[in-house]
């Protein structure tokens, strides 16, 4: 039976709780009347011109500028952000990438010349990025805005026509009418479908091309499970407990601004965000101390506190009901493990304001420790050696991200190797993500694939080998018909030429041999 709007989800801001709107899922029809647009508009897409393509794409860029405020008005209503937060990570990071690949993607995507070994000389070998055809992007609470866009252009820009199928949590409904009504961008090009959890499924059953999926490692299981059934190629951008490590070796100051940033920007809903940190044992006091102490001065996003301007908020609300009950849920396993709680905790029970929480003397049978929380949380563990460091940050289904922190840079650089995970920083925290030029992804549990980078544009392409020769009157030496002679030439082709040193004169001589048999010799 066709779904007929079986699905209405209100939306609420988790700042204050106020009802915004209610968003309901298509119909089966409409799902399927949305794919057919989406696969007769790709060939259109693919005939276009690279710089025509780039020219819709910096519409994208256009519309953000000329209406950011709008924009950030809207994420806030539904994420519940701070400004600087949806401003930093959000609007600019969206034009900072359109920036980029406005550079980037000609370089990228023109074809390629690759070299040739000698035994198929007078061939060209080349590698055209060719578009997959409809690109599915199915896209997380957290970053609702960027995670819609970024992957979304980059699609387009390779030549594939998009539909993208935003989190129900924070579907930004009315910002995308706007921007459809207003952008100018190409009708139909990117199509984004709003409704609940079995619209994404749906979609998946009409067999689109490639599907790009940001979100948890549980969600990504599933997805992956639906895709296996059609053998749909996928992209898993998961979860993450990013570990960060602490040698006694830092200015003390800097580097607590720097992790108390990793862990609660944000509120920590960041797939990125520190969630475990490891300090040397030397400095172990001294700078739980001051993070402590700096981490209570943070102003958040309380309906109660009286704030000078919107800008006037460093740590955000939680988004999503469930994340406020699984982050209470981790605290309190904490506590009731042991665990001593020096800042933060739950204030309010079930309440959207979670003040950022710091946790020591925690063990690995606390969730905090093992599980990601994704909120304002950082569980703390002291560590003598270098060698104990990289053990316990390694010791985790997780691969996403990690940073290192240290004055002697041979060392920072040969623990981060260490490290076994897609993304790290030295002396920083999650500061990948903001360069468009780096590819991103996980190891372990945290996804497959790389978004962003040249990796991450040629993801959403067929990458076609081909080899070009001119027509003749000779037959291969390895085509029919297979006698002595061929298998004798072959032979001593093989030896003269991989051998040490090689034996050109030899190889010469087989040539021109393998060169007659091939004018002489026909079926």
């Amino acid at each position: 039976m066709e779904n007929q709007n079986t699905s209405t989800i209100n939306i609420k801001s988790p700042i204050t709780g106020k009802f915004l709107y209610e968003l309901h899922d298509p119909s089966s029809s409409d799902l399927k009347k949305i794919m057919d647009v989406s696969r007769q508009m790709q060939p259109i897409i693919r005939a276009m011109s690279l710089e025509d393509r780039i020219k819709e794409v910096d519409k994208i860029m256009q519309y953000v500028l000329n209406h950011a405020d709008f924009i950030l008005d809207q994420i806030i209503a539904e994420t519940g952000k701070s400004r600087t937060d949806a401003y930093a990570a959000e609007v600019f990071e969206v034009c900072d990438v359109i920036d980029v690949y406005k550079k980037m993607a000609p370089k990228v995507l023109a074809d390629k010349k690759l070299p040739i070994p000698i035994f198929l000389m007078g061939k060209k070998s080349r590698q055209w990025k060719e578009p997959l055809g409809t690109i599915m992007v199915i896209t997380p609470w957290n970053f609702p805005f960027y995670q819609v866009i970024v992957p979304a252009l980059m699609a387009f820009l390779a030549g594939n026509a998009v539909v993208v199928k935003p989190s129900e949590v924070t579907p930004l409904l009315p910002l995308w009418k706007h921007f459809f009504a207003n952008s100018g961008f190409m009708k139909d090009a990117i199509q984004v479908v709003c409704g609940g959890k079995t619209v994404g499924a749906e979609l998946i059953k009409l067999r689109p091309d490639k599907i790009h999926f940001t979100g948890s490692v549980r969600t990504g299981k599933k997805i992956m499970a639906l895709c296996a059934e059609q053998l749909i190629p996928v992209d898993l951008e998961l979860g993450g407990k990013d570990p960060s490590i602490v040698f006694d070796d830092i200015n003390i100051d800097r580097t607590v601004n720097g992790v108390m940033w990793g862990a609660f920007t944000n509120a920590g809903q960041n797939c990125t965000g520190i969630e475990r940190l490891y300090i040397q044992e030397g400095i172990y006091d001294k700078f739980l101390k001051e993070l402590v102490d700096k981490t209570k001065l943070l102003k958040t996003s309380h309906p109660d506190r009286n704030t000078q301007s919107p800008e006037d908020c460093d740590v955000g609300a939680i988004t999503a009901d469930f994340q406020v009950a699984l982050i209470e849920d981790h605290i309190e396993d904490a506590l009731a493990k042991g665990a001593k709680l020096l800042c933060g905790g739950i204030s309010q029970k079930g309440s959207h304001h979670i003040p950022p929480t710091i946790l020591e003397n925690c063990t690995l049978d606390m969730k905090v420790a093992t599980e990601e929380t994704f909120g304002p949380t950082v569980a703390v563990f002291k560590f003598k050696s270098e060698e104990e460091a990289i053990q316990m940050a390694n010791n985790s289904p997780y691969g996403l991200g990690g940073s290192v922190w240290t004055s002697d840079m041979n060392r920072g650089e040969r623990v981060a190797r260490a490290l076994v995970v897609g993304n790290v920083c030295i002396n920083n925290h999650m500061i990948n993500e903001a360069n468009p030029y780096l590819p991103f992804g996980g190891t372990k549990d945290s996804g497959i694939g790389r978004f962003k980078g040249e990796d991450g544009l040629l993801t959403f392409c067929n990458l076609k080998s081909v080899i070009i020769e001119k027509q003749s009157d000779s037959i291969e030496l390895q085509w029919y018909p297979f006698t002595k002679e061929k298998a004798e030439v072959l032979s001593n082709l093989m030896s003269a030429y991989f051998s040490k040193p090689k034996n050109w004169i030899k190889f010469a001589v087989n040539g021109i041999k393998a060169d007659s048999i091939g004018k002489k010799q026909k079926l």
